[in-house]
């Protein structure tokens, strides 16, 4: 695998030289200790709240300086390929834990175990720690988290006869039972941006019982059985029997699927419970808008997630300090305001109630938070190939099925095939 990414790393070189280099802390006797933080942050709110988070350490610390490097999501994996083949990986790593499994296997992070308290371990939900533990070793510490969460137009909802669900959790068969009612004059009951399915259908699929993946690194297994099909053919039910999704939001981003949801032409939309903050910017006036219980299926409501996360460069050369800094960014305080400002759900037991008494009653939190509790570990992540199999063959795969190009017979062979020869080139 590490062969792999030196020659990844070759081929982006030269654009990496032309890179101001973020490097590894620096600082001697006469001078502070300068950690580089490469921040992926991108919402206004979420950029603002780190720098005031780096503020408030600096002045606390005079002798360990944090530096913010501010980047972003897009190809960062091949950035940060070429940032630790090159060494000029950034002392604090931003990343999420999907993606620093290679990092973690080639040993480019360091073990914070020696610096995770008893309390803080105890503090993070085990599902989200474990998703960060390979090899015995946590080599991050998560920040934040999502859910998949139901938004529901309450006024389509009550026009149709339709009772809000007000429970702890609701079923997949009342989400179903709900989409057929209110679809009807024109209009469809949910909608659901499905042109990249795979992270949706593989999250959700514990709670049908499901977990794709079985082992670690290059030789993880993949099943595709009745739990890892439950959903995909629950969606291609819901679209072509019961006819009460919108045909177009299949082939569309979650984000694009918003639209019909603001225009009042879908009931109900699965998102990313990020999505809270982008509805409550930009929903027309007066938009009455409600979140769901949690979606449980026969086997509860566990989600699998893949949490943004902090690691420390191994080769730094200040990696108590950088653990610190890491240590102070998911203190119960920070991890709520960190969280607030992105719309998602802290990954520790206390910083998610301390949000939920901040935010009480307000539209869509007391769900989205609730929903929190039942992120667990998730098997993906611990598959090396994962991320390519996710590309190259799942979702051209999960497309063709909700397009009824092939059958569910069909998807699983190609499911399973597909990972055959990506684990064996």
């Amino acid at each position: 695998m590490k062969t792999r990414r030196l020659l990844a790393a070759a081929s982006l070189m030269v654009t990496a030289l032309l890179v101001a280099a973020c490097g590894s802390g620096s600082g001697d006797a006469s001078g502070p200790v300068t950690l580089t933080f490469q921040s992926l942050s991108d919402q206004p709110a979420a950029i603002a709240e780190t720098q005031k988070i780096v503020g408030s350490w600096n002045t606390a610390h005079p002798d360990v300086q944090v530096k913010i490097v501010q980047a972003g999501w897009d190809s960062v994996y091949d950035k940060l390929i070429t940032q630790f083949n090159a060494g000029t990986a950034p002392d604090i790593v931003h990343y999420e834990a999907a993606g620093i499994e290679p990092f973690a296997e080639d040993d480019y992070l360091a073990d914070l175990t020696p610096y995770l308290s008893q309390a803080k371990r105890d503090d993070f939900q085990k599902g989200v720690l474990d998703s960060v533990t390979f090899g015995g070793k946590v080599v991050a510490y998560p920040t934040e988290v999502q859910s998949y969460v139901v938004f529901a137009n309450k006024k389509l909802l009550q026009q149709a006869g339709v009772t809000v669900p007000t429970g702890k959790t609701m079923t997949w068969d009342q989400l179903r039972q709900i989409s057929k009612a209110t679809t009807k004059g024109g209009k469809y009951g949910l909608g659901w941006g499905l042109s990249s399915p795979t992270a949706a259908f593989v999250a959700l699929a514990p709670g049908f019982g499901g977990k794709y993946f079985q082992g670690t690194g290059d030789q993880a297994n993949l099943t595709v059985g009745e739990g890892e099909q439950a959903l995909p053919k629950l969606v291609n039910e819901m679209a072509y029997q019961d006819k009460s999704i919108l045909p177009v939001t299949l082939t569309q981003s979650g984000s694009k699927a918003l639209a019909p949801f603001y225009a009042g032409q879908i009931a109900m939309t699965v998102q990313g419970s990020y999505q809270a903050a982008n509805i409550a910017k930009d929903a027309p006036k007066g938009f009455d808008w409600v979140v769901l219980p949690p979606l449980a299926g026969p086997a509860g409501p566990a989600q699998a997630a893949s949490p943004q996360t902090l690691s420390v460069n191994k080769d730094s050369k200040h990696v108590k300090e950088a653990a610190d800094f890491i240590d102070y960014f998911t203190s119960t305080d920070n991890l709520a305001a960190m969280n607030e400002a992105d719309a998602l759900i802290p990954p520790t037991n206390s910083a998610r109630q301390a949000l939920a008494t901040k935010l009480a009653g307000k539209t869509g939190w007391d769900q989205i938070l609730a929903s929190g509790q039942y992120i667990t570990s998730a098997p993906y992540l611990f598959a090396s190939k994962y991320p390519q199999w996710k590309d190259t063959i799942a979702t051209p795969a999960y497309q063709q099925f909700l397009g009824q190009k092939i059958d569910a017979n069909g998807l699983a062979t190609q499911l399973q095939n597909g990972w055959k020869s990506v684990t064996t080139n």
